[in-house]
């Protein structure tokens, strides 16, 4: 097991390098001159221009650039903020439980609710049930999550008392202001592993192994999890962890619209304004997390079915 992780994880490596470079490249790509947004757009002398330029490594090749960039990521350092003048991973690390907050509390809603729905619908195929299920789920699904936000938005603003934007103080206001949102974020995510939960079921329900267990006399409830779901799970996992994926992607416009002190509308904020450094450290922070996630669903595959280890 220790062997396949490692292998795992090193196989993750040159994906990260290579995902650095093409952010690195793309934001210098922006017409926008790096140097007006750091001086805030006013004239400057040439010597305020030549000690900006040495601050923030202008004077450096393009490769350097880079390299001193990515030193400073492995050490904690995302680089100075163009517009704020403050350490980039205080900002980030600043927000970053929101985010993962957001994404974490969408990730169980989600799995919580639709692992069971999918087995409803596949133990009760084709009755009330299972078709109310179907119907629902594909609502969700072809939803885009900026309108659910709106809607929750607009429903909850009729609710006295209702708080689910802005910024919090304590623990309780933090999962009150994430609790909408998070509900919103989790749909997509309810209705795709639903469905997919629903027919990795019916099929595996199919299977000759059920018949023989049902056959020796085995409880329904023992067939249904020991065996059915038990191999019926890896396609749920594989479809969870692309959902989670694009969840985190989700929950730049989440934040957005719900007014969420997180990365996302840090982010949009860093686009708007240019601001290389802080659009840099989110996006690949944000594809790291993405990496890891991958990571621990191959360690996940390999609990559950040993086989994949020796494949």
């Amino acid at each position: 097991m220790g062997r396949y992780v490692l292998k795992r994880f090193l196989q993750i490596i040159p994906i990260f390098f290579v995902v650095s470079i093409v952010i690195f490249a793309i934001v210098r790509m922006s017409p926008t001159d790096p140097i007006t947004v750091i001086l805030g757009g006013k004239k400057a002398t040439e010597a305020a221009i030549a000690a900006v330029k040495v601050k923030f490594h202008f004077d450096q090749p393009v490769v350097v650039q880079y390299l001193l960039w990515m030193k400073g990521i492995f050490t904690g350092d995302f680089g100075i903020s163009y517009k704020y003048q403050q350490a980039v991973s205080g900002m980030i690390f600043g927000r970053l439980p929101v985010t993962m907050g957001l994404i974490a509390i969408s990730s169980v809603i989600g799995i919580v609710i639709a692992i069971p729905a999918g087995i409803l619908c596949a133990v009760r195929k084709n009755t009330a049930a299972d078709r109310v299920i179907s119907v629902v789920t594909i609502i969700l699904v072809s939803c885009p999550v900026f309108l659910t936000c709106m809607l929750m938005i607009l429903v909850m603003s009729k609710i006295s008392g209702a708080v689910f934007t802005g910024t919090y103080t304590n623990v309780r206001e933090y999962f009150q202001r994430l609790a909408i949102p998070s509900v919103a974020l989790s749909f997509s995510m309810i209705a795709l592993i639903g469905r997919v939960s629903r027919t990795s079921m019916i099929k595996e329900l199919k299977s000759n192994y059920i018949e023989t267990a049902e056959a020796k006399g085995l409880p329904g409830r023992r067939i249904l999890f020991h065996h059915a779901f038990k191999n019926a799970v890896i396609p749920v996992i594989t479809v969870a962890s692309i959902q989670i994926g694009a969840m985190i992607v989700g929950s730049v416009l989440v934040e957005n619209v719900f007014s969420l002190p997180g990365l996302g509308s840090l982010l949009i904020n860093g686009i708007n304004t240019s601001d290389y450094p802080i659009v840099q450290g989110i996006t690949l922070l944000l594809v790291g997390v993405f990496l890891l996630i991958n990571l621990l669903v191959d360690i996940l595959y390999a609990a559950i079915d040993p086989r994949i280890r020796y494949e």
